[in-house]
């Protein structure tokens, strides 16, 4: 401390705030972490890190609410931040703690000014400080530190409702529409993030900024900005249409923040009429290649259901109506052959996304089939018009949706002529022309049908552009092929398309191109792709991983700007890991199998789990982890549900060891499943789930996840208290849920708040015995909280007869977890004690046998509950004195072994308690300590 505080002293803070971070990480003392956040307050207050400040501040106090430094930290930064009421409040209080405190005193004076200038003119010095930021930042000659503090501080006063309604009301958004005139980008940025905290959760404004009529700015503007090519605006104005998206389409379910309360009238057509500009970008040649892309995301994250219980699927259906032709537009484009709008190498990857979600968004076969329809008419017209650069753009646009919505891509690849023209094109002496068609060839070749035809008219083609194209991206795009049509057979080893041996060659000469540092990245990814199919075999897999250049090639890959590689890199991953779903049949169906002649899949030696658990060290030496956390955080359509599938997946299995959950979490692991467990398939949701529950198990929750991370555990481990869910899965939720129900009151708040105490209830009776201990170990937990006790103190159930018979079982760990709750409810909620005997006839012996149990455990809950019984009432210890209980109190009370001294201070204060009430009496006459009857 002595160092870090000698830091501060010497002005340097960053060190200082450095050193404090690191501490806060490794203490787990709650007064010490206080007397640390309230430290690094006071570094963020010399940085001037307002907002930082206050909230370590307001920690500070959560550990020591008399903590007046930190109080008067916290009053500072409030002051900064514009609060001024709270900060009176702060002051108010440490005055009222020292009173001859100067500081305070004089802090006071100040804020009391301050309030009063407020309160007598309330718009003025805010009209005033939005005017003079503006200024500065349109003023060209003005000092860089100066526009980029105001910058900051209009950002700032934009998210409190008072600072956004003056600027907005102040012609704010004719001066932000200046600002992105200005094509600086610190200065687009800041008014990008400004419109931000305008937009948020305002539908009325959105409305006005959205018109493209009276208001300075408009979608069209809008869109335009997002189509710059200055790097982070595109990103920055797409979230700010996203914001306004929202804002429309959750306007009518929660009060209009407006001065005057309108309701506003269903925003549908301000929706629609956005979502038509964002679809006039998708074919507009002066949009740029990242602005596309972010137009395309907006459109999957916005267009389709979030939900298929919601039975309205209008906007999805307008789209389609709208907009499909312009969607497969830019799925046809081919960069190098035609001219077309701008593409990204993820620009194809997201219309397969976009495709797929409005695809899967329709509801009937009439849907599906006008779908189709539109579709083939689409590649039909390009087909049959003249030129082979229209052919191209028909079969770029097959392999398009061949990876989205595969079905129709099927469709399209069985009309009249269009694979005839893919493998002929195959042979062309063009290699733009080459190169589409060998791609089509690859994705046609994922359905079985396709993969047999391909196997037995393109194998000798492929082979022959493999060995003699002098192309290196001819070459790596044939050779996916060749992996992809010998892995048809997945992880059957009896299974395989090409002779023993040919797979692990085609994975050598696969990674061989990986670690080729000279190809273009979208060589090394279909490399990956190979990978991808290859690794079905465990032969493959086993050399991947002993490669660590390969497997650090692949993981740079991930990180990389290309996200089309996602997919292909959760997939090998999944397949080395072997965490993909198998159905192992049982003995006497497989025998069956055998008797009726009929193919029986055979696992591979290599896929036994001590082979699987070597590889999973192998990459997490290599670094997988880290990997695996850059394609989480990936804002891309490319990261689709399936891929954030493959992702949990390969978490749950770094996981399963008990000493590989540390490394895992300390390379940002527990942050990463958060998201994967909230969003994508059902069956990605529960791998994550469990992967956080596995890590709640054995780690510390608030070192996983540190802050309010860890309030956002709950709801995906209770989402695993569902009968759908193993019972595996089932108790890592319950044993997890234990630890956490254990921290603090807010954690079990937030736990009975997302419903789960019925369903822990519900488990209490499941036959399983590791599951019903699970559960009542929870239940124990829970009972800290006043809301739980209360549930037992509700008359007319059996909760407390549940547990008073448990308390009786043989199951120890069942007997201990009831014997808690019980020793729980009965000191919080004594009414609670004289109902037990009404629970069952048997509840003296039950409570005897605590007390003689050979457990010390058992024997503390044991006096424990009877301490509180006869405490509770006289006639209880009356009872208990009239019958053996006394004698084992004796006995106990004499003590024995040191880990018996708490049980034999309970057992005397018990015996205590009936010489209070007259029972029994000290009997001293011999110099030693007995008991006798009393009268």
């Amino acid at each position: 401390m002595t160092t870090r505080n000698s830091l501060f002293k010497s002005g340097d803070l960053q060190g200082a705030l450095c050193r404090y971070t690191q501490a806060l990480k490794l203490s787990d003392s709650p007064s010490e972490r206080g007397v640390l956040y309230r430290n690094r307050a006071a570094c963020h207050l010399k940085l001037e890190d307002y907002t930082k400040a206050e909230a370590d501040a307001s920690k500070a106090l959560d550990a020591d609410p008399s903590d007046v430094k930190a109080r008067f930290r916290r009053a500072q930064a409030l002051q900064k931040l514009g609060k001024l009421d709270q900060a009176f409040l702060d002051t108010q209080r440490c005055a009222q703690l020292e009173p001859k405190n100067k500081a305070f005193q004089e802090l006071l004076r100040q804020l009391g000014t301050q309030i009063q200038q407020k309160v007598r003119n309330p718009l003025s010095s805010t009209d005033a400080r939005v005017q003079q930021m503006f200024t500065l930042l349109l003023d060209p000659s003005s000092q860089p530190s100066d526009r980029q503090k105001a910058a900051q501080n209009l950002v700032v006063l934009s998210r409190e409702e008072a600072g956004a309604e003056q600027i907005f009301c102040n012609d704010g958004v004719k001066l932000l529409h200046k600002l992105l005139e200005s094509k600086q980008e610190e200065v687009m940025l800041s008014a990008l993030r400004t419109l931000v905290g305008l937009c948020t959760g305002h539908q009325s404004r959105v409305s006005t900024i959205a018109k493209t009529g009276p208001s300075p700015l408009g979608m069209e503007r809008l869109c335009a900005v997002m189509g710059s090519e200055v790097e982070a605006v595109p990103l920055a104005a797409c979230h700010l249409l996203e914001v306004m998206f929202e804002a429309l389409t959750e306007g009518m379910k929660k009060d209009v923040r407006c001065k005057d309360a309108a309701i506003l009238p269903e925003p549908s057509r301000e929706l629609r009429a956005m979502l038509r500009h964002l679809l006039d970008m998708l074919p507009a040649p002066t949009v740029s290649g990242p602005g596309r892309d972010s137009a395309i995301n907006l459109l999957v994250k916005q267009v389709p259901r979030k939900s298929l219980r919601d039975p309205d699927n209008s906007l999805t259906l307008w789209v389609i109506d709208q907009g499909l032709k312009k969607i497969l537009e830019v799925a046809g484009t081919i960069p190098e052959i035609s001219r077309g709008p701008p593409l990204t190498d993820n620009t194809h990857m997201s219309c397969s996304v976009l495709l797929s979600k409005l695809y899967d968004d329709l509801k009937g076969d009439g849907e599906r089939e006008n779908f189709n329809h539109l579709c083939e008419e689409y590649v039909k017209h390009q087909f049959d018009s003249s030129g082979m650069e229209n052919k191209l753009r028909a079969i770029q646009t097959v392999s398009v949706l061949l990876q989205g919505p595969s079905d129709v891509g099927n469709r399209t690849l069985e009309m009249s002529g269009v694979m005839d023209t893919i493998i002929s094109q195959c042979a062309s002496k063009d290699l733009a022309h080459q190169q589409v068609a060998v791609e089509a060839l690859i994705h046609a070749a994922g359905k079985a049908k396709r993969a047999s035809f391909i196997t037995a008219n393109g194998v000798a083609l492929l082979k022959d552009l493999y060995k003699k194209s002098e192309n290196d991206g001819i070459r790596v795009r044939a050779l996916v092929g060749l992996c992809k049509l010998g892995s048809a057979g997945g992880t059957d080893f009896s299974m395989k398309q090409f002779a023993e041996g040919s797979t692990l060659k085609l994975a050598k000469q696969c990674q061989k191109w990986l670690c080729n540092d000279s190809l273009p990245a979208t060589s090394r990814r279909w490399a990956v792709e190979g990978l991808a199919y290859l690794t079905f075999d465990a032969d493959v897999k086993e050399e991947l991983v002993e490669d660590k250049q390969a497997l650090q090639a692949m993981f740079q890959l991930a990180k990389a700007e290309d996200k089309t590689v996602l997919f292909a890199v959760g997939s090998t991953l999944v397949n080395c890991t072997n965490s993909y779903d198998v159905e192992k049949p049982e003995p006497q169906m497989v025998e069956l199998a055998k008797y009726a002649k009929q193919h029986v899949p055979e696992e591979h030696p290599k896929d036994a789990l001590p082979f699987v658990e070597k590889r999973l060290a192998k990459l997490l030496e290599a670094g997988v982890v880290s990997a695996l956390v850059c394609m989480v955080k990936q804002e891309s359509p490319a990261l689709t549900e399936a891929c954030r599938e493959c992702i949990s997946r390969v978490f749950l299995a770094l996981v399963e060891r008990q000493e590989d959950r540390g490394t895992v979490v300390a390379q940002g692991g527990g942050k990463a499943l958060i998201p994967l467990a909230s969003e994508g398939t059902d069956v990605g949701k529960t791998k994550a789930a469990q992967a956080l529950a596995k890590i709640a198990i054995t780690s510390n929750p608030e070192i996983a996840f540190p802050g309010e991370r860890v309030y956002e555990v709950v709801r995906p481990l209770v989402s695993l208290l569902r009968l759908e869910c193993t019972l595996l899965q089932n108790f890592e939720a319950l044993m997890a849920l234990t630890n956490l129900a254990g921290i603090s009151e807010r954690l079990r708040q937030k736990i009975i708040k997302e419903k789960a105490v019925p369903k822990v209830e519900g488990y209490m009776f499941e036959e399983h015995e590791l599951v019903r201990a699970a559960a009542t170990e929870c239940m124990c937990n829970l009972v800290l909280s006043t809301e739980v006790q209360k549930l037992f103190v509700a008359p007319g159930n059996d909760r407390l007869k549940l547990l008073v018979l448990y308390s009786g079982e043989d199951d120890e760990r069942l007997r201990k977890a009831a014997a808690g709750t019980l020793a729980m409810l009965t000191s919080e909620q004594p009414e609670l004690c004289a109902r037990i005997p009404g629970t069952t006839r048997h509840w003296l012996e039950i409570l005897q046998a605590l007390l003689l149990s050979e457990s010390v455990d058992l024997q503390l809950r044991g006096t424990v509950i009877t301490l509180n019984l006869m405490q509770a009432e006289r006639t209880l210890a009356q009872q208990l004195m009239e019958s053996e209980a006394l004698e084992i109190l004796s006995v106990l009370a004499k003590g024995g072994a040191p880990e018996q001294a708490s049980v034999a201070r309970t057992a005397k204060q018990c015996l205590d308690v009936a010489v209070e009430y007259g029972l029994i009496k000290n009997n001293n006459s011999e110099g030693d300590k007995g008991l006798a009857t009393g009268p």
